[in-house]
């Protein structure tokens, strides 16, 4: 299902113009579900064009500042009502590029639209502080200010959702933005860039630069007038950006990756159960921090559990993403899907059973794609390797256990710690898991979905910084200034 690309080469934006990177070096984006499919070209920008975009965004800071928040609002909620008029283009690009359902990438979209209106109502609540002084005729304040420049490094699997959540809070925040796009999935970030272009941002106020994360990412991470990084992506790029961003003590912002546990133990509606924990796992292919990775049952429960896991996953529809009755698309590249097929090999070695799946999907309808099947393995040990580690996929690990206590255990046998999943009728059990479990995030009888206007974080390798979406935005894109003032 081949469809014509907008254009076919893409330009960076900064300082207010779209222009060519100073090399003429492009590469090519294509469909994940069809190759065939040119999504456009697009530049492997240098040094030299990060260069341009932070001073860009330096100038623009020192009048961006200076706007009332509450006048910064007036540009978000324009751009937002942009945002909402181009919900089916820029859905429409995501299941391209991305290769999620089309109607995931609509729903993604549409959250955008939601979270953002809830974001731009932060400007009027950039509150400081005062708290009486010491001495007579004096009065103390703090008030918030912003960091500076911004750099918003962005991951290929969320690619109009997490942009949205750096840019437009910085924004509000009164900081300017150099935004870099995973080099996967530029084109939702070009054209959520021309929305904001659209609504009349000042030139600079938001800079676009695509390209590798070698050369854009890493230029942007030490250069020294970029005041906060907002990342997400893999722990280990997040570990190279923390020790880069450090020998400038610039301010970090990491969402990293996760091994989301949900633990099932005394649960009659095991029904409502599979189902959550199937919506958890296997929306957008698998390819989520969030994702649940792991289901930890009690004995008693997981023969009865494990085949309506299995019933629910024979039903899914593997597809292009434009199908309307595709329910997982492919994974995101050829190298994404050849991970998943050593984890098979390992899980294999290590002595785990592949219940269902398992295999990549080669053959006719599929041949042009990155497809594999959506899986679960059963017979999984707390201690293999696909236990422990963030297989990023359309997989899902069983692991049986025989008490609760051994379940908390078996959730934090990991070095991640991002969101947590418990489903039981028993509170007591409910409130101990809340309390035990290393996770920055825990649903209750729920699936691991996130809502905007709460935080959202992780704990040991899944995340450093303030917490991102939310109110909470501001302790990151903004520093208290305090003044002591003296009066007669």
């Amino acid at each position: 299902m081949t469809v014509k690309t907008e254009q076919d080469v893409y330009k960076n934006f900064i300082n207010g113009e779209w222009v060519e990177s100073g090399v003429e070096e492009v590469y090519e984006v294509t469909n994940p579900a069809d190759k065939n499919d040119v999504v456009g070209r697009f530049p492997l920008s240098t040094e030299k064009d990060v260069d341009k975009a932070v001073k860009s965004a330096h100038e623009a800071l020192l009048i961006w500042k200076k706007v009332p928040a509450s006048e910064r609002a007036q540009f978000i909620y324009r751009f937002i009502e942009l945002l909402d008029e181009n919900k089916e283009r820029l859905g429409k690009a995501l299941c391209r590029e991305q290769g999620k359902p089309l109607n995931e990438a609509l729903t993604e979209v549409t959250r955008g639209v939601s979270e953002m209106r809830f974001v731009a109502g932060e400007a009027v609540r950039l509150e400081g502080l005062t708290l009486p002084s010491d001495r007579r005729g004096v009065i103390n304040m703090a008030v918030r200010v912003p960091i500076g420049v911004v750099a918003a490094i962005t991951p290929w699997n969320f690619p109009v959702l997490t942009p949205l959540r750096k840019v437009i809070p910085a924004l509000i925040c009164g900081c300017t933005v150099v935004l870099k796009p995973a080099t996967n999935t530029p084109l939702t970030s070009v054209i959520i860039t021309e929305l904001l272009e659209k609504a009349l941002l000042p030139a600079g106020t938001i800079n676009l630069v695509i390209g590798s994360g070698r050369k854009v990412g890493d230029a942007l991470v030490g250069h020294p007038l970029v005041k906060g990084v907002s990342f997400t992506g893999s722990t280990q790029v997040g570990r190279n950006i923390y020790e880069t961003a450090a020998k400038n003590f610039t301010k970090v912002q990491l969402e990293l990756g996760g091994n989301n546990p949900a633990v099932v133990a005394e649960y009659q509606d095991l029904e409502d159960g599979a189902s959550q924990i199937v919506a958890g796992c296997y929306g957008n292919a698998g390819q989520r921090c969030t994702a649940i990775g792991r289901v930890i049952v009690l004995d008693k429960q997981a023969d009865e559990l494990e085949k309506l896991l299995v019933e629910k996953i024979q039903a899914f529809k593997v597809g292009n993403g434009m199908d309307p009755d595709t329910k997982i698309g492919p994974v995101v590249s050829e190298s994404a899907r050849q991970t998943l097929v050593n984890y098979m090999e390992l899980a294999k070695k290590e002595g785990a059973h592949i219940v269902v799946g398992g295999r990549s999907l080669t053959e006719g309808q599929y041949q042009n794609g990155y497809y594999f099947e959506p899986t679960l393995i059963s017979g999984v040990s707390p201690d293999m390797a696909v236990a422990k580690e963030e297989i990023f996929g359309p997989v899902l690990i069983l692991i049986r256990v025989s008490s609760f206590d051994e379940a908390i255990t078996v959730s934090n046998n990991t070095e991640y710690g991002l969101t947590a999943s418990v489903f039981t009728d028993n509170m007591n059990l409910a409130y101990r898991y809340l309390e035990d479990v290393e996770s920055g995030m825990v649903h209750i009888n729920n699936g691991t979905v996130s809502e905007g206007h709460m935080p959202f974080g992780g704990v040991k390798n899944s995340g450093v910084g303030p917490y991102s979406i939310g109110g909470t935005n501001k302790d990151f894109y903004t520093e208290l200034k305090v003044a002591y003032i003296q009066h007669k």
